[in-house]
């Protein structure tokens, strides 16, 4: 009877997650469960509770996303019982385009709730069974496919991104801090900046030579070739300024181009900076 009762719900709860997709999400009032260091609470939330004789603490969130790849999240809950989910936060108008652009690694922009100005914070996973996904309201989290394909992209971005070498992130501090002074600023180049849809750099013959050629790519949408008037070329001379030959790098290019304008090779062997870090 006892396994009767067993397969009936372990039946309900594979039917209620057959819905469920990867970036799907459930809004409204959650805790975020984790365990910490009495004697050394980092947050708020753990300090609040670092006296009460334990080392878990729970911070409110605005709700989840789940994760966990689909393939794995309709698998039987008898053989694969849990799901990651990661906490909503609320964002700034501002915040929500460089994540939707991929420039802060540290979050994931989801269309579902983008209206809503929420993105999931990568940086905190959590792990309940897929009984209590069962009970949740589901809202979905991408409609497409170009969609999913965006947010697996930055699902990988967070765990597999590349570490620049030190001397490179101390060549290259004056163009960062120039990208995250003029960024959100209400100019040419503010406006230019926010339009890119990423910059990449490639080193030949590899970051580890003793001379190293340096080509930055800023890749533009493919229908703007200028912005404001103003000619791209503009904005790469000022950009490549910040960035005159030194130490190992002896030979400084860049363009600002289409993604349709590089080729598959170009593209998979450069690297992505972040607007937020240069370097591990």
């Amino acid at each position: 009877m006892v396994n009767d009762h067993r397969d009936v719900w372990i039946q309900t709860v594979d039917t209620a997650l057959k819905e469920w997709c990867q970036g799907d999400c459930v809004l409204g009032e959650h805790w975020f469960v984790y365990r910490f260091n009495p004697q050394r609470p980092l947050t708020s939330d753990s300090a609040d509770v670092a006296q009460a004789e334990t080392d878990l603490a729970e911070s409110e969130v605005k709700g989840f996303a789940v994760v966990t790849q689909t393939c794995d999240i309709v698998r039987t809950c008898d053989k694969r019982p849990f799901v990651e989910v990661v906490p909503l936060v609320e964002v700034d108008g501002i915040k929500l385009h460089d994540i939707q652009r991929s420039r802060q690694p540290q979050y994931a922009y989801i269309p579902g709730i983008a209206e809503l100005n929420l993105v999931a914070d990568l940086d905190r996973v959590m792990t309940v069974e897929k009984a209590v996904v069962a009970e949740w309201e589901r809202k979905p989290g991408c409609l497409n496919d170009e969609e999913i394909r965006q947010l697996g992209q930055a699902l990988k971005r967070k765990r597999a991104r590349f570490a620049f070498p030190d001397d490179f992130t101390d060549f290259a501090e004056n163009l960062q801090n120039r990208l995250r002074d003029k960024h959100n600023k209400s100019s040419p180049e503010g406006e230019a900046l926010r339009a890119l849809r990423e910059i990449r750099v490639r080193a030949e013959p590899s970051w580890n030579s003793c001379e190293i050629r340096l080509i930055f790519w800023f890749i533009r949408d493919e229908e703007q070739n200028q912005f404001k008037g103003i000619g791209w070329d503009q904005f790469l001379k000022q950009w490549l300024k910040l960035i005159p030959e030194s130490g190992r790098f002896q030979n400084v290019e860049g363009s600002v181009v289409a993604l349709e304008d590089m080729t598959a090779k170009e593209y998979v062997e450069s690297d992505q900076l972040d607007l937020d870090h240069l370097s591990s």
